[in-house]
């Protein structure tokens, strides 16, 4: 059984607060029929706080899909609009835009970057029969409740912890020290990452350490690391954390290998470190478009139409919209059980993340994981599970 976490208070008071005052004893909100011509798709991200440089980038992506989608005639003969609602990676905040969301009567939930803000959305979009296809949120809470509406576009942490492990090994660790922020994300993929490393067996733990996300100094934590004898931490929380644990880490003596989490791997993550810090700093991670060959026409669409090269989260967002368009057409309706079934039962469509399918329980079948490695004060490329 896994340990609760500390998220669990804080969504059902979240719950509570959407049924008893949002949405009103139970009763799904009233469609808006204003613009019957309109197929609305909803975004939760965190456009402001420390994570809004991702919410803005899967935007853009998603704007490029409906856009798309918009020249080639829409879907349905309908337009297609993305109706955008910021959570700031806020639990609280979450809930309140979800019900916006709502609101405006989407018919598919395509947001969804920081797990703790993605979960208490889950039963307010369940009660209103909104399916979800969440593009980067892919805590192990998502799945606890057993939606067959919900659909995780990227591999979920039991996938990555595996492949993280993996890594480590082949990299000459052999004592491992895992950090985590106590949030839903970072702490499944931490309780993931023991989980995996004790089935292999090929590395020890110097043990588990959990810091406070916005915290100015994290150096009790890194001195704990130092005095546990790792030769390797993962830490899997957001990048803003991370930065601030590498210049701590060094700082109190720590010279081995640090590998972060894909919430971590981004630019953010390198901002002032000098060449010693980044030394030997490695992250695992979904797709990054500059490291992958076959995404090279789409990243220039991608850049022709936004202005800047396409980074980590935007493929995996650009496909939760087509994901969602696509279904609708097969559906031929905007009912929304009938777009849920559709989603589940894809088969066929090309994507940028690859195989579209899903497995029973909502999980990508075939996810990709790229393991990155900063080398002057920039990521490269090092290898995939798909090719090592």
């Amino acid at each position: 059984m896994r340990t609760p976490t500390r998220l669990s208070a804080v969504v059902l008071a979240a719950v509570a607060l959407a049924a008893g005052t949002l949405t009103g004893c139970g009763e799904k909100p009233q469609q808006d029929t204003a613009q019957a011509g309109v197929v609305r798709l909803g975004a939760l991200v965190p456009l402001s706080g420390r994570n809004s440089p991702s919410g803005r980038a899967m935007v853009d992506a998603q704007q490029l899909a409906v856009r798309e989608a918009n020249e080639a005639g829409g879907v349905l003969g309908r337009r297609v609009e993305l109706v955008v609602e910021d959570d700031a990676c806020d639990p609280g905040t979450a809930v309140v835009a979800a019900n916006k969301l709502i609101a405006r009567d989407i018919t598919v939930s395509v947001g969804g970057y920081c797990s703790s803000a993605t979960v208490p959305t889950l039963r307010i979009f369940r009660d209103a029969g909104i399916p979800m296809l969440i593009p980067l949120s892919n805590s192990a809470e998502l799945l606890q409740p057993k939606y067959d509406s919900v659909f995780l576009v990227c591999g979920t942490v039991y996938a990555e912890a595996e492949f993280a492990v993996k890594a480590m090994e082949r990299l000459g660790g052999r004592r491992l020290a895992v950090v985590h922020d106590g949030t839903s994300f970072p702490l499944s993929l931490a309780e993931a990452t023991v989980d995996a490393a004790r089935a292999a067996g090929g590395v020890d733990f110097g043990g588990v350490f959990e810091l406070s996300q916005g915290a100015p100094r994290y150096t009790r934590v890194a001195e704990q690391v130092r005095d546990s004898g790792a030769d390797s931490i993962y830490f899997t929380g957001y990048y803003a954390e991370a930065n601030r644990l590498i210049i701590d880490l060094r700082d109190a003596g720590f010279t081995g290998k640090i590998m972060v989490g894909d919430g971590a791997v981004d630019g953010p993550l390198l901002e002032n470190l000098t060449a010693q810090q980044s030394r030997d700093v490695f992250g695992t991670t979904f797709l990054v478009p500059e490291f992958m060959p076959a995404l090279a026409e789409w990243s220039t669409r991608f850049t022709a139409a936004v202005g800047h090269a396409p980074g980590p989260a935007t493929p995996e967002a650009y496909d939760a919209v087509k994901l969602a368009l696509d279904a609708i057409r097969r559906a031929g309706s905007l009912n929304r059980d009938a777009v849920r079934r559709a989603i589940a039962g894809t088969t066929q469509l090309p994507l940028l993340s690859g195989d579209p399918r899903f497995n029973p329980d909502g999980t990508r079948a075939k996810p990709t994981f790229l393991l990155l490695a900063v080398r002057d004060n920039r990521f490269t490329y090092v290898s995939s599970n798909e090719t090592p």
